[in-house]
């Protein structure tokens, strides 16, 4: 079995990790209970590239249960959980290409070894593996059936790419699912980038000004989050329906000027670029704390931010000191990189456990329903949004009412009124 990890040595202690999340995926379960049986990814050769993680691991487990042949490498230089990938090798022999800390070469080096299996299905958190295969693999596109994509930043290009005619085969976007972008975005991302910046440094977050860029579902969780723990939340913005929907929420909103003359911790989650720049370095006070919890680590201008530094050094794991003229320090964490997981260990299993029951399934619906589909962008369809919802509820405990006949026709029908 091809492969490239740390170090195979720590296998056990990534598989009691991979174990432990389990508990915690209780629809995944049910999902693999089936999968087990129906076998319905058998033949299908499966590419993925995510974040290779506990739950990631608990996916794949899934997936090669349900008959498929897989290939896993990370979606991030910094996210990898080392362990996990070992364990994925040793004892669930599914071939695996991550290590934390990779450089950019070895980071397409592995894309491009997920490739090497031609995949029928490919796996997305970012659109990487789309984009190197209708790049550098183009070879392998016949093959392709379908793909799904996991986060908001690879939906914007996926879309690019569709409205542009570029796209060569469908992709489900399961970011777009209810069950995945109300929950995993919102209180998944909320609670772990709020969890790495506390492990990185250590810091206090009551009576600090916290600023958040943008105000999406990302942003609202970590919002959210920040004002719980006593922060004086602040939240820029370019769209003045969420500008204003903050103001209604109870945030102040500042421009990204105003913001960084009084912010003492910066977070970006707009998966845009430049987000915080030049100008904005020069505003800030010294101590400034900076973070990302968008994709790509390209939301903090981090060359400009260099460039205007006589000094740079690490200062503790994760956290890099940037000195500048006048003796100002502005401190960058997880190298600009996704936060919650270059320094924790990103969303916790229970929230991750819907977001990976729509891929399995929509992985199911693409080796099902492909010869039906466009070369375009897909919600995830609403009954397994629903069925994952339900099974969610179940797994809780959790019982809700149906509606009656009398309920049922009254909203079905124009004819009653007051």
């Amino acid at each position: 079995m091809n492969y490239d990890v740390k170090d195979l040595k720590l296998a056990e202690q990534g598989k009691l990790r991979i174990e432990w999340a389990a508990r915690e995926m209780n629809v995944l379960k049910q999902i693999q209970d089936s999968f087990i049986k129906t076998k319905p990814l058998k033949g299908i050769k499966l590419a993925a590239c995510l974040h290779v993680t506990t739950e990631t691991a608990n996916l794949m487990i899934t997936l090669r249960d349900g008959g498929a042949e897989l290939a896993l490498t990370a979606s991030n230089p910094l996210s990898t959980q080392d362990d996990v990938a070992a364990a994925l090798v040793k004892y669930y022999e599914i071939p695996t290409f991550a290590i934390k800390g990779e450089d950019n070469d070895t980071y397409y080096k592995h894309l491009h070894s997920a490739l090497d299996i031609k995949p029928h299905i490919t796996m997305d958190d970012g659109a990487d593996l789309v984009s190197t295969l209708h790049s550098k693999r183009k070879d392998l596109l016949q093959n392709v059936l379908g793909g799904t994509e996991e986060t908001t930043t690879g939906v914007i290009r996926l879309k690019a790419m569709a409205k542009d005619k570029a796209l060569k085969y469908p992709i489900i976007a399961v970011n777009n699912a209810k069950t995945k972008h109300f929950f995993d975005n919102r209180y998944g991302t909320g609670q772990s980038t709020i969890d790495g910046i506390i492990r990185a440094t250590n810091i206090l977050l009551a009576g600090k000004y916290f600023v958040v860029a943008g105000y999406g579902w990302c942003s609202k969780g970590v919002a959210m989050r920040a004002r719980g723990m006593g922060a004086n939340v602040v939240i820029t913005e370019v769209d003045p329906l969420k500008a204003l929907e903050a103001v209604m929420d109870g945030f102040t909103v500042l421009s990204m000027n105003e913001a960084a003359k009084i912010g003492d911790i910066f977070v970006t989650l707009t998966g845009n670029k430049s987000v915080i720049r030049g100008e904005h370095f020069k505003s800030m006070k010294s101590g400034a704390i900076l973070a990302n919890s968008g994709h790509f680590n390209v939301e903090i201008d981090i060359p400009a931010l260099k460039k205007m530094s006589k000094k740079i050094r690490n200062v503790r794991e994760f956290v890099v000191e940037y000195k500048m003229n006048g003796g100002k320090s502005i401190f960058l964490l997880g190298e600009g990189r996704l936060i919650n997981l270059a320094a924790a260990e990103g969303h916790p299993s229970s929230v991750m456990d819907m977001s990976f029951a729509n891929q399995a399934l929509s992985a199911k619906y693409i080796r099902e329903h492909h010869k039906k589909l466009q070369m375009d962008v897909y919600d995830v369809p609403e009954p397994i949004d629903m069925k994952i919802a339900e099974l969610k509820l179940k797994s809780m405990g959790t019982k809700i009412d149906s509606l009656t006949p009398l309920q049922e026709k009254y909203l079905n029908s124009w004819k009653e009124g007051t």
